[in-house]
């Protein structure tokens, strides 16, 4: 079987898994899942590009998402990003396994599609970060040769949808790049890939740099985001399967049962072994192993030395990237993967082509919840028609003024979301300045908010009067469900449905907020749009999904006759 249709066949595989952990998300609507928020006809606005007050968590990502649905309808580019991490985390996986076989290759991009990291991660709605950990291995492959010919190149294109994906996408996969680099290709690799990544971060980088209110770093958010035990082998035995997550609400039913969770364990410490005993060819071997252990330490940090971490934050604010210590295991998925592919690849040369059948299913039996939209838990589902009702009324009116979000909270339970929290839509959804309260509450802890036209207006929104909030700058109040509960004295109803009310405020004049100066954000835009194309038009490189051709290149077909193994 050539290259080509061991790549196809890894992407059809791929978009078997994603159909099948999809399910019935797949149907018209949208999945709304904590932070995963797709709302139709999506615009763009200021907030797309991170120019207002909040901290620019979306950018570049819904501008991407945004562009798209001017292409396809927003329902069907959810589908399609969704179904693209998993093709893509199949063939990026496979592609790393050093063997010409199959079943070997399946087996490594089943295992890195299909685990507790991307269970858990995709019911908290993190397709951003899922999007760049999708593209990793071929990261992996390109920062060991970055300093070839070629290889910042092949090494930007592999960091595109990580780009796209944002900040903590970004990161992740350039911390694991300059780790790898380092190791494999020495100083000259790393000052590359240094410089690769701050190029791509530019259109997040700098609205937070320039955000008028700073770089926020809240050193109590470390104990809420530190990962938790989700087996019963504790904190670090959990991440060391690869869950662990912060959130319980976002582990996937039935998983972490002892008999499940120690096959589970019993399949990744196999995979560590035959990594560390056999795979011994690729020159990112190394580097790869020590960005797993790397990430590892990370992901543990704010769960064994939370007071180190704390103290970081505190020195830097930079730092607060790594409260969210789970999503730093993603390299160690990596290694896991090609791990569990090389002993497959083992065991058919033993005769024993059976354990690879068995390596190939065992991600999937393993963890069986993920299919069928994580056991339901991931529906699609319609906005109401309040909604449309109410995004009609607010951009026909020319008047200035901002719209204030209640009930005064950032997650929401819809009854038509079957009552699963997600981040409120109403920011996306509606074309005018939203204001809603960003402080986020995780069990007895409050995180601050952020947004300063938020911490402005909190005090007004406990009890809202048209006076006050004419005076702040406030055109539209839209309450969520109780509209008899929050309805603002004086303001004029406008629209009173089952699922959404709607007060305007008459009078109102601009609401004031130090906004992030647009030029410098057009340049590192630009700055990074160049970069990329200038990646993909060099030479003899093609926009297909196999982006690199250092792999191209090593791939087993091209391999001299000594070194390959008989089927």
């Amino acid at each position: 079987m050539g290259e080509r249709r061991r790549r196809l066949v890894a992407a059809l595989t791929g978009l078997g898994l994603g159909l099948a952990a999809l399910g019935p998300g797949l149907a018209p609507g949208f999945v709304l899942s904590y932070d995963m928020v797709f709302t139709p006809d999506p615009a763009f606005t200021p907030m797309t590009f991170g120019l207002t007050g909040t901290v620019p968590r979306q950018v570049p990502s819904d501008a991407f998402v945004t562009a798209l649905a001017t292409v396809i309808p927003a329902g069907a580019a959810q589908k399609l990003i969704l179904l693209a991490i998993f093709v893509m985390a199949c063939m990026s996986a496979a592609s790393l396994v050093p063997t010409p076989r199959l079943l070997p290759r399946l087996a490594a991009g089943v295992c890195y599609a299909w685990n507790p990291f991307v269970a858990e991660r995709l019911l908290l709605g993190q397709w951003a970060l899922l999007l760049g950990y999708a593209a990793l291995p071929w990261v992996v492959a390109s920062a060991a040769r970055t300093a070839e010919k070629g290889g910042t190149r092949r090494l930007v294109r592999a960091l595109v949808p990580a780009a796209i994906g944002g900040f903590a996408a970004l990161i992740v996969s350039g911390l694991t790049a300059l780790v790898v680099a380092v190791v494999s290709a020495r100083l000259r690799g790393a000052v590359r890939v240094a410089g690769v990544v701050a190029a791509l971060s530019l259109p997040w980088l700098v609205p937070a740099v320039l955000r008028p209110a700073g770089v926020p770093g809240n050193g109590t958010a470390v104990d809420v985001f530190a990962a938790r035990a989700d087996t019963p082998f504790g904190v670090l035995g959990s991440l060391l399967t690869l869950g662990g997550i912060w959130n319980g609400e976002t582990v996937p039913r039935g998983y972490g049962t002892p008999v499940l969770a120690g096959f589970w364990l019993a399949v990744v410490l196999g995979s560590l072994f035959a990594y560390w005993r056999w795979c011994r060819e690729p020159e990112w071997r190394r580097g790869a192993a020590v960005a797993a252990a790397a990430g590892f330490v990370l992901a543990a940090l704010g769960a064994v030395a939370a007071p180190v971490l704390r103290g970081a934050v505190g020195l830097w604010s930079g730092f607060a990237v790594l409260r969210d210590g789970q999503q730093y295991v993603a390299p160690l998925a990596v290694v896991v993967a090609v791990g569990l592919g090389v002993a497959a690849d083992r065991a058919i040369t033993a005769r024993y082509a059976m354990v690879a059948v068995g390596a190939v299913a065992a991600p999937v039996l393993l963890l069986p919840t993920l299919a069928w939209g994580a056991a339901g838990d991931l529906r699609a589902v319609r906005y109401p028609d309040d909604w449309a009702r109410a995004r009609t009324i607010i951009a026909a009116d020319s008047a200035p003024g901002d719209v204030l979000v209640l009930p005064w909270a950032l997650y929401r339970g819809y009854p038509w979301n079957h009552g699963r929290r997600v981040l409120d839509p109403l920011p996306r959804y509606l074309h005018r300045r939203v204001v809603v309260n960003d402080a986020l509450i995780v069990g007895r802890t409050t995180i601050a908010a952020e947004d300063p036209r938020a911490i402005a207006l909190a005090p007004v929104a406990a009890h809202p009067d048209a006076a006050t909030l004419r005076d702040r700058g406030v055109r539209y109040v839209v309450v969520d469900s109780e509209a008899g509960r929050y309805r603002p004295t004086g303001a004029v109803p406008v629209l009173t449905g089952p699922d959404l009310a709607v007060y305007r405020i008459d009078g109102a004049a601009a609401g004031h907020e130090d906004r992030v100066p647009a030029a410098p954000v057009i340049v590192a835009w630009i700055a990074a749009s160049v970069v990329v194309f200038w990646s993909f038009l060099a030479s003899g490189t093609t926009l297909g999904l196999p982006l690199l051709g250092s792999i191209r290149s090593r791939s087993p077909d091209r391999l001299p006759h000594h070194s390959r193994r008989a089927p």
